[in-house]
């Protein structure tokens, strides 16, 4: 299977966050329930997304996986919390480190109320709860995401980049730009269950 090839994204200065919250207030979006597949844990899964080694992805539940999004599974295990949203054409990859007998793939585990925006490639060793990451970002390998953090659209974020709470990062590469408000957990939280609520079938 031949990877993708992605190109470094141009950045942009404007707030992942400001986006989603203007979406609190979004109306209901009806998808043909012939192209999705739901799970008894209430996951809701495209028919035209491509999930390898479905064995060891592990949907916790109430995860949204958009269309043409990519699991790589088949490298190592792929862990995905609840409320969950994969945006078409994410990449979901887990990283790998070399040792002095080569190379291993290292698990990959996502928290829970995360989102991954459209066409972004993410090879990070973690990523906690509450965090949000933009479009066309890069999370480069071994990267570690914390809780309640936000990714700016068009970010890379360097190889090993550990970003702390409560902060926000954006750029090429990515930098601290501010520090998130308190509140940001109850935000995204918010933002998530109501993208679940409002993805319905017709």
């Amino acid at each position: 299977m031949n990877l993708i090839e992605l190109q470094p994204p141009t950045t942009t200065s404007q707030s992942t966050s400001s986006r989603y919250l203007s979406d609190l207030e979004q109306l209901t979006i009806f998808y043909d329930s012939k192209d999705y597949i739901s799970t008894s844990s209430g996951n809701t899964v495209s028919r035209k997304s491509i999930l390898c080694g479905t064995q060891n992805i592990h949907l916790h539940g109430k995860t949204i996986i958009s269309k043409d999004s990519v699991i790589r599974g088949d490298l190592s295990y792929v862990r995905i919390g609840r409320y969950c949203l994969l945006g078409e054409g994410s990449v979901i990859r887990p990283p790998s480190k070399r040792f002095t007998k080569g190379f291993h793939f290292i698990p990959m585990n996502i928290g829970n109320y995360v989102s991954i925006g459209a066409k972004s490639v993410v090879e990070a060793a973690q990523i906690g709860s509450f965090v949000m990451i933009g479009e066309n970002c890069v999370i480069s390998p071994l990267c570690i995401i914390r809780d309640c953090s936000e990714i700016t659209d068009g970010s890379v974020l360097a190889p090993g980049t550990v970003v702390p709470p409560f902060s926000r990062y954006g750029g090429v590469p990515a930098k601290f730009i501010c520090e998130l408000p308190g509140c940001s957990s109850d935000m995204i939280k918010e933002h998530l269950v109501e993208k679940y609520k409002n993805f319905q079938p017709q």
